[in-house]
């Protein structure tokens, strides 16, 4: 059993967010607004703190021993299996995605360290891609990789798993930001290239490993990716898409956004092409040239 005399050490602020984010109707936003605030999570599930002096989250002055104890053995079992857990206080949390106002109160990886791939350049689109789409995705994540920049995608059919795909077989730096927790592959047939990107680089998810897709983890899955990335670049998109919403999360987020410029043929496209922060783009030769200082070395870049 943990003894509350010893201190807040890593592992049992760990436990406190487990059990404080899998208690009933508990709102995961409000949860991680609580412990940035607290700065300690075990002190939210003690104190039974809420933010800005609203209803508190949980009762205060009860016993939390057993829940800890079995967030603990969760926690020991995933460390097992090679999968890594970092909260938003955590000195490893990356800091690009302190920045945006839908940053997760953990997140959970396979592979590399986090703080090891940031700067990466996301490329997102269609699941059901053209010919000339799948093409456009890999030239850009072969000249990416060349740059020695990581290609960050969503692990999806389609643009995602050209560029991943693209980005693998030629040795580079991927990550997979997944809307599934990792003991899950979404689509299935992906399950593959999943590894070898962990393998090779880093798979990211903000769910707990058993979670399955829904209708909004892959929504939050956008997010993420648009905040942990220096750059998006959408090849292909509905209006009614992930990819879209990327973009749109990204402009949020303060970064700059690459539209091939075969999207104009949608509305959407045509009224994002005139936001500050947004190129269009004829192939992938073009978003490489405009790219820039997003293409700086890692240990180059800053956040503000």
């Amino acid at each position: 059993m943990f003894d509350y005399t010893v201190g807040m050490d890593r592992e049992l602020e760990h436990a406190a967010l487990v059990v404080l984010l899998t208690r009933p109707r508990a709102p995961w936003a409000a949860v991680a607004a609580a412990v940035e605030e607290a700065g300690s999570a075990l002190r939210v599930l003690e104190r039974g703190l809420q933010p800005d002096g609203q209803e508190r989250l949980f009762p205060s002055g009860q016993s939390w021993d057993e829940e800890l104890d079995e967030a603990a053995r969760k926690l020991q079992a995933w460390q097992a299996e090679g999968l890594s857990f970092v909260s938003l206080l955590d000195s490893g949390y990356p800091t690009q995605l302190l920045e945006i106002h839908q940053r997760p109160p953990f997140l959970m990886s396979r592979g590399g360290q986090l703080d090891s791939f940031g700067g990466g350049v996301a490329i997102v689109g269609t699941r059901q891609a053209s010919e000339n789409g799948l093409r456009q995705a890999r030239s850009l994540a072969l000249g990416i990789t060349a740059r020695q920049v990581p290609v960050v995608s969503g692990l999806a059919a389609g643009i995602d798993t050209a560029a991943l795909e693209a980005a693998t077989e030629a040795g580079g730096r991927p990550v997979g930001v997944i809307g599934t927790g990792l003991h899950r592959s979404y689509p299935t047939q992906n399950a593959r290239l999943q590894d070898r990107v962990a393998h090779d680089g880093v798979v990211i998810s903000q769910f707990f490993p058993d979670a399955p897709p829904t209708k909004t983890s892959f929504p939050m899955r956008n997010a993420v990716m648009s905040g942990y990335a220096a750059a998006t670049v959408v090849v292909e998109a509905a209006w009614r898409s992930g990819a879209r919403m990327q973009a749109r999360l990204a402009l949020e987020h303060g970064r700059p956004v690459f539209l091939m410029s075969s999207l104009l043929e949608h509305d959407w496209a045509r009224d994002y092409a005139e936001r500050p922060g947004v190129t269009v783009v004829k192939d992938a030769e073009d978003v490489l040239a405009r790219l820039g200082d997003v293409l700086q070395p890692v240990d180059e870049l800053t956040w503000a």
